[in-house]
């Protein structure tokens, strides 16, 4: 038993890397463990650099209304919407996601306010995940921060939603150099898999189910004067 059907499903898989293509990305190689599962059966997986884009600083749905010469956001954001999906890969740098990870995460907040047939955020109903490389200690700590921030944003996670790979403290090997075992690391491989069926299985669960139930989260509701069993609905 395999669970809900997966087929048709949409993933995005958003590298983070400070490494603009077509360089090497230690991110990459570990993401494309992920996406290989996915596609092989029947998600449509769409792959992106944002350091190949050129997204504005701000939390505004296009910077340029707000001053920006250029956003790649928007038309960026259209990729980010169809998605069943989403899954941010980042590397850590000083302990932290990158940047550009930063970056991504404000930026999707920007969308946040966007509401959809049923009064929710436009990001209800997806689910996400979080995928991260190193050379130091800070899997776990990455994770909870970008986590956090995508169900902050509306996103459903699923249990084990993060995979990721760290090589020995200090410098030395990345993940697909020669020699670091990170592409054989069975932990790893197991932790990527995991988070690859458990993306899969929620978000057919949520496709399956239309969504998340509306009531007590219908924004435009809210504004209309329901309050959904608030217990002082005379505080408006």
């Amino acid at each position: 038993m395999t669970g809900p059907d997966v087929d048709g499903l949409r993933a995005l898989f958003v590298n983070c890397t400070l490494t603009p293509s077509p360089g090497r990305s230690h991110t990459a190689g570990l993401m494309a463990m992920s996406t290989a599962i996915m596609a092989a059966n029947g998600v449509r997986v769409d792959e992106v650099r944002a350091v190949d884009h050129h997204l504005a600083p701000g939390v505004q749905p296009d910077m340029t209304e707000h001053g920006a010469e250029r956003d790649d956001w928007p038309a960026f954001y259209e990729r980010v919407r169809v998605a069943d999906i989403l899954v941010l890969g980042t590397p850590i740098w000083l302990g932290e996601k990158s940047s550009v990870c930063t970056r991504v995460v404000e930026r999707l907040y920007g969308n946040s306010g966007e509401l959809n047939d049923a009064g929710q955020s436009s990001y209800y109903g997806k689910v996400g995940g979080v995928i991260v490389t190193g050379n130091e200690d800070g899997i776990k700590h990455v994770a909870m921060n970008v986590l956090y921030s995508l169900q902050h944003l509306g996103y459903v996670i699923p249990p084990q939603a993060d995979a990721g790979w760290i090589g020995e403290a200090g410098p030395g090997p990345s993940y697909l150099d020669e020699g670091s075992g990170g592409p054989q690391n069975d932990f790893t491989r197991r932790n990527t898999t995991i988070m690859s069926w458990n993306l899969m299985h929620l978000a057919a669960m949520l496709r399956a189910a239309g969504g998340i139930p509306s009531h007590g989260n219908d924004r435009n509701a809210w504004a209309a004067g329901a309050r959904f069993d608030h217990p002082n609905p005379e505080y408006r």
